[in-house]
């Protein structure tokens, strides 16, 4: 709270409303599946609490799972909700006139998921002697530099990404439809270890087949794996909304050349990478790095090569943040952790392999144990 609140002096700011779950999640503790409807968190600069707003029946949960008290949990009714004649902006700006807060430097987070062009329009509205700033963010920049008990979060979560990724591959093959695949990841997603439990990850399984791998995000179909179809398998692990995703390329039978060749080039690559990392060096520089190993061998990649990610909610693990990609001058620092997903797609046939890692103090730790190749299933034909 007090380095937001140091980003907020800095930027000039006096109130930060905050709509992004994983942020409210970070200050406050929050977390329930209530942001379909609009909540948010506010902070502000001479107060030593914020105030959560949300919706009346979410309240017990602030109560819950927040440090907040009694008087900084403040419920809107639910004739707000979903309403054509009002929206939960007006109970934000009728709050904030009741506080005399209505002519402040107020920063929103203009690019987050769940905060809509309609909130906008009715917070500017609503307060027309106030100035908005843009607050996009502003707190996933304090986030990027995990504390050491999140640090020991994403590395739970590593290992049911280690157990959802052996799962995968032991349902995995011939005549096994694609939907039996991800329930049977999905139930060790959320299953966890004998030790701790998972918890619902920020995005789905991921499972493009055949020449549908050249596609980086499809999930899956009721389809039948075939001889011979290579499938590329995303998943994360998720531990008290902290992640650590993992990638891996299978192939039903025996892959192609041009498989066997790519995947080969990526793990060069990945390898080259993790090698470098450090404290000190520059995402544009990794990125570069993988760039030379690629290009050597005759593959170029457009894309992004990976990010900073851990805290999150739907629909996505990554903290739009650091990128490691040209032009991010991010410099490592220990505690980071990335999710290092140098996908190649071309146009009949795609490979990723990936791996999330920790920034040390000296290099960087790589979080799932799980091989680093492309798995080849022996065909075995069902009955």
């Amino acid at each position: 709270m007090a380095r937001t609140k140091q980003r907020m002096l800095d930027a000039g700011v006096d109130m930060l409303m905050i709509t992004d779950p994983a942020n409210m999640n970070y200050l406050t503790g929050y977390d329930a599946w209530s942001f379909y409807v609009h909540q948010m968190l506010i902070v502000m600069l001479d107060e030593e609490q914020p105030i959560w707003v949300g919706r009346g029946q979410d309240a017990s949960a602030a109560e819950y799972t927040t440090w907040l008290d009694g008087g900084h949990i403040i419920p809107y009714g639910d004739h707000y909700v979903q309403s054509a004649v009002r929206h939960p902006m007006d109970f934000v700006c009728d709050l904030l006139k009741e506080r005399k807060r209505d002519k402040q430097t107020i920063a929103v987070e203009l690019d987050a998921y769940y905060f809509t062009a309609r909130s906008y329009m009715q917070l500017t509205q609503g307060l027309p002697d106030a100035k908005f700033k843009d607050g996009t963010n502003m707190v996933n920049w304090v986030r990027i530099i995990k504390s050491d008990q999140e640090i020991s979060y994403i590395k739970k979560a590593a290992e049911i990404s280690e157990k959802a990724m052996h799962v995968a591959f032991e349902t995995i093959n011939e005549g096994v439809r694609e939907c039996d695949v991800v329930a049977a990841i999905s139930h060790a997603q959320i299953r966890g270890t004998e030790d701790f439990g998972g918890d619902y990850p920020s995005i789905v399984p991921l499972l493009p087949t055949g020449e549908k791998t050249s596609a980086a995000h499809l999930t899956w179909t009721d389809d039948r794996f075939k001889h011979g179809d290579p499938a590329i398998i995303e998943l994360a692990g998720c531990y008290r909304r902290y992640h650590s995703p993992l990638a891996r390329t299978v192939v039903i039978g025996q892959p192609n050349d041009d498989m066997k060749y790519v995947s080969d080039v990526v793990v060069e690559g990945i390898n080259a990478v993790l090698d470098a990392v450090k404290p000190g060096i520059s995402c544009e520089e990794l990125e570069i790095i993988w760039r030379q190993v690629i290009e050597r061998r005759g593959i170029k990649k457009e894309s992004r090569m990976g990010y900073s990610m851990g805290l999150n909610y739907p629909p996505d693990w990554g903290e739009h943040t650091a990128s490691l990609r040209p032009g991010d001058r991010t410099i490592l620092e220990p505690n980071m952790t990335f999710h290092l997903i140098p996908g190649i797609w071309m146009d009949n046939m795609g490979v990723e392999i990936s791996e999330s890692f920790l920034v040390t103090e000296t290099g960087c730790k790589v979080l799932a144990d799980f091989p680093r190749e492309l798995y080849v299933k022996p065909n075995i034909r069902l009955a």
